[in-house]
This record gives structure tokens, C-alpha cells and sequence, in this order.
């Protein structure tokens, strides 16, 4: 019993008070969301309420990071819209199934820690972006069935009941933190409108939530290898997405709570969330940013008020929908513009005469990508790739060598910088064939052999040599570099000198 409290973090010291009236917050702001996620997908309103509700629950008991809220997103409907139109949401059930075995995979065999590589710049883009998307969604609720931007009367009223929405969200911390501030926002504008009889949109003009407990259903389609090939890429895709924006955010809510969360584990969560998603008639989901901060900003920080959000949603669907459904949009749409406004990174703005040029690039060029194409995934590796470009453009042109001929007549070359594709060409411009002495030694105490290129432009150096009747020594190469060339001894020429050097011992 006790290692089943330490895996699951449940050891950990709980507000009740704080989880419970936040998890309730939070379970009434996913239901706008999940219903309008599901829409957008093309399915019925109660695939996104059972995907919140069932991913909600099973990542917020097992997942890596505690106050971490998971749902149906809009990144994961837009992946699958396309699917959903053209063969139905058996097809989109079985794909979700998939997706979460292959992020269970990811988890297991520790793919997590790749994140890793996820420069800042690239975080910032992504946050901002979905600062931008948040608030950009908000905008629908102020025009009316027609798509045309509300006037006159409506328009004042709901522009009247963000404000205050916005205004308590706001102010209230600054008086007492004794009740989430969302939460005493969306009942005081609830009492306003119910009191005196406003006429303004509701969650029931979306859509009616009302509903049963998530059937269980071993998706209906044609088990053959065309539906495999047919689901696959969609799979990836939604598992690819999902897996980004939950460690994104995962590692964005390790920043505001100063704790750790494991990403392996959050992985592993979320696969067995989105299986039991496609099981149970969810549209599948993956962490959301937006809850995620309303969560942890109104003081949760254990598992139990993501279990609670859960709970709450699927107790509104089976029994509150008629009070839930009367909810007014306004109050939700207050709360979510606070979250885009508290998502967004506004000290970034400040960074712009202050950071490198290229990183401040791939920032706006990852939030342009999120804003316009709402493809995360696609926003992330475009971000990583430019950073990565960077990185290697720069370090191209740092390899240098200092030359000097010793009382043997021997000229020596100390390489200083990495050797890789992109420095090779630089790095065979330090070296002057011709005029060199019959011996030359080369030495990487200062550098390291990365990659093929690097090899091969050793081994042509050699050669390069070789033809003057010269003869080119390699000596002090890192442990991982002499594995290297040793490896490839059967395909180049080099000469290699003395042992490999051992690593630097720092002291702490």
C-alpha cells in the first residue's frame, strides 16, 4: 500500500479546500471547450465531454505531473477532422487507441527526455501562440449563429459580463485568496444574469451536455492492414501533437510551481488515457495549457483536483446538465481571456533588443506557425530545426587551430572546436598541404570528431597528404571520437597515436 501511495504522489501534502474549489473551476471551464472541440472535429458533442473526462482522469491518478490538467484540445480535433468526415468516429475511436499505444511506447522506452531539445525560444513561440489561439477562440462568442459580429443590446451585454468576469478574476486575489477568484467570477455573473433575467448566450445554446456514463465500445470498423495504413498517419500524428503539448506544458507548469514533473511517466499517462479514450467513445486529448494555469493559478497543486475536475464533468453531464447548460457563455469567455492574458509571455516583448536575432526569429516564426496553422507539432519541429540550424551555423565558424613546428621538424596543428558537417569545410582550410613539413601531428585535446562528415574529412586529409608523400598523426581524440574512427577503421585511412585522453575530472 505504501509504494502504491509514493508511485502515484499521493504522499504529498494536500490543500483540500483549494483542489476541490479548483477542480470544480476547472471542470466548468473544460465544458465549453470539450463541446467545442468535439464540433470542430465533426462529433458529437459527448466525444469531447468523455474524452475530458476520461483523460482527465486517468493522467491527473497516473501522470507525471500533479496539478497538470489533460482534456480534449483543438489541436487533436484538427488533426482529426478530416478522418472524422470522410469515414465517421468509429474510424476516429480506433485511431485514438493507436495513438495512445504508440505515446505508451514513447513513455516506456523513455522518449520523454527528448524535450530536451526544445530550445527557449521555441517554448516562448509555442506559449504565445496559444496565448494568441486562446483568445482568438473567445471572439466567436461575440457574434451571433450567423457568424456576424454582434450590435446594439447583445453586444453591450456580453461585453458587459466579460468585463465583470474579468475585472473579478482580477481584483479579488488582491483582497483574499480564500476562494479561487474564476470560480467566484462564474457564480457572480451566474446570479447577475439568472437575478435579473439577462437574456445572453448559455452553454445549452452550444449544446445540450446531457448524457450517460462513457460507453464502453470496441470501435466498429474493418480490422484489415488498408484500415491500419489508412489510421496510421493520423495516429502518429495525434500522438506526436499530444505528446508535445503535454511535455511543453508539463515543463511550463514545472516553472510555476519550481517542482519537477517526469515525462516519461506523463507519456506513459497519456497513452493509456487516449486507449481507454478510443474504449470508452472519446475523441482522445492531451494535456491543456489553458486549465492547466487556471488550475494551478488558483493554488492546486496535487493530483487530486485534476481528479476532481474529472469527476465534476462527468457528475454535470449524467446529473447538472440543466443547471450547467444555463451557464452563461460570457462568464467562461471572461475567464478564458484571463488565461490568454496570463498565458501570454509578456517579458518575451522585452527580449527583442536583448536576445540573438535568430532566436527571436524562431520565436515569432514557432508563434506564427501555432496561430495560423494550429498545428503545434508541426510548430515545435519547425522551431527546433531553425534553432538547430543556428546552432550549427554558428559553431561552423568556431573551429580554429593554432600551428607551430617543433625542434623535430614536426608541425603540429591544436584544433580548438567541434569537428562536424558544418565546420569541416573550414577545418580543411587550416591546413596547408603543400608547404607542410613530411610529418604532421594533429592534435584534439581542444575538439571532438561528431560525425561522419567529420571522419571523412579527416580521412581525405589523410589522403590529401598521403599523395605528397607526407604522413598526417592523430593523437589525444575523446574516448567517444577514437571509438569513432576505430569504428570506421575498415573504410578510412587515418592514423591514430597514443590512447585516448581521458575526461576532465571537475571538482565540485
Amino acid at each position: 500500500m505504501k509504494k502504491l501511495i509514493n508511485l502515484f504522489d499521493f504522499k504529498q501534502k494536500v490543500d483540500y479546500k483549494n483542489e476541490v474549489l479548483s477542480g470544480l473551476t476547472v471542470a466548468l471551464a473544460l465544458i465549453p471547450e470539450a463541446v467545442a472541440f468535439a464540433l470542430i472535429a465533426g462529433l458529437s458533442p459527448l466525444t469531447g465531454l468523455y474524452a475530458a473526462f476520461v483523460v482527465g482522469l486517468v493522467t491527473s491518478i497516473f501522470g507525471g505531473r500533479p496539478g497538470m490538467i489533460s482534456g480534449a484540445t483543438g489541436a487533436i480535433a484538427v488533426v482529426i477532422i478530416a478522418l472524422a468526415v470522410s469515414h465517421g468516429p468509429e474510424y476516429i475511436f480506433a485511431t485514438v487507441i493507436l495513438a495512445g499505444i504508440i505515446q505508451f511506447l514513447a513513455g516506456v522506452l523513455k522518449l520523454g527526455k527528448l524535450m530536451r531539445l526544445v530550445p527557449h525560444p521555441v517554448i516562448f513561440g509555442f506559449v504565445n501562440g496559444l496565448a494568441i489561439i486562446i483568445f482568438m477562440s473567445q471572439l466567436n462568442q461575440f457574434k451571433d449563429s450567423d457568424g456576424n459580429w454582434l450590435t446594439g443590446d447583445a453586444l453591450y451585454i456580453i461585453l458587459g459580463l466579460v468585463l465583470l468576469t474579468m475585472l473579478i478574476i482580477w481584483g479579488l486575489p488582491k483582497l483574499t485568496k480564500v476562494i479561487p477568484a474564476s470560480l467566484v467570477a462564474i457564480l457572480v455573473v451566474f446570479g447577475v444574469v439568472i437575478g435579473f433575467g439577462i437574456d445572453t448566450k448559455t452553454v445549452g445554446d452550444i449544446a445540450s451536455i446531457k448524457g450517460g456514463f462513457p460507453p464502453f465500445n470496441i470501435p466498429d470498423i474493418a480490422y484489415t492492414w488498408e484500415t491500419f495504413i489508412l489510421i496510421l498517419p493520423y495516429a502518429a500524428i495525434v500522438a506526436g501533437v499530444g505528446l508535445i503539448e503535454s511535455l511543453l506544458t508539463l515543463n511550463i507548469v514545472d516553472e510555476i510551481t519550481e517542482t519537477r514533473g517526469k515525462s516519461n511517466k506523463e507519456a506513459v499517462a497519456q497513452g493509456a488515457a487516449n486507449i481507454f479514450s478510443g474504449f470508452f467513445s472519446g475523441m482522445g486529448g492531451c494535456a491543456m495549457l489553458g486549465q492547466s494555469l487556471i488550475n494551478v493559478s488558483n493554488g492546486a497543486r496535487a493530483r487530486l483536483s485534476g481528479i476532481v475536475a474529472a469527476v465534476s464533468l462527468l457528475a454535470f453531464v449524467l446529473f447538472g446538465s440543466g443547471i450547467i447548460e444555463q451557464l452563461p457563455m460570457a462568464a467562461l469567455t471572461g475567464l478564458m481571456i484571463m488565461v490568454a492574458v496570463g498565458t501570454f509571455e509578456w517579458a518575451s516583448l522585452r527580449t527583442f533588443n536583448k536576445f540573438p536575432k535568430a532566436d527571436i526569429v524562431v520565436m515569432v516564426l514557432v508563434a506564427i506557425v501555432t496561430v495560423f496553422l494550429h498545428n503545434l507539432a508541426l510548430a515545435v519541429l519547425v522551431g527546433v530545426i531553425i534553432a538547430a540550424l543556428v546552432f550549427a551555423w554558428e559553431n561552423s565558424k568556431r573551429i580554429r587551430a593554432r600551428k607551430y613546428i617543433d625542434d623535430k621538424g614536426i608541425k603540429h596543428y591544436e584544433i580548438f572546436g567541434p569537428l562536424f558537417f558544418g565546420s569541416t569545410e573550414v577545418f580543411d582550410s587550416k591546413f596547408d598541404v603543400a608547404n607542410d613539413p613530411d610529418e604532421v601531428m594533429i592534435d584534439f585535446t581542444e575538439s571532438r570528431v561528431t560525425d561522419m562528415s567529420a571522419i571523412e574529412a579527416l580521412n581525405k586529409l589523410t589522403e590529401r597528404y598521403h599523395r605528397y608523400g607526407k604522413k598526417v598523426y592523430i593523437r589525444n581524440l575523446s574516448s567517444s571520437s577514437h571509438k569513432k574512427l576505430i569504428k570506421a577503421d575498415k573504410v578510412i585511412n587515418v592514423n591514430i597515436v597514443g590512447e585516448p585522453r581521458k575526461p576532465k575530472v571537475v571538482e565540485s
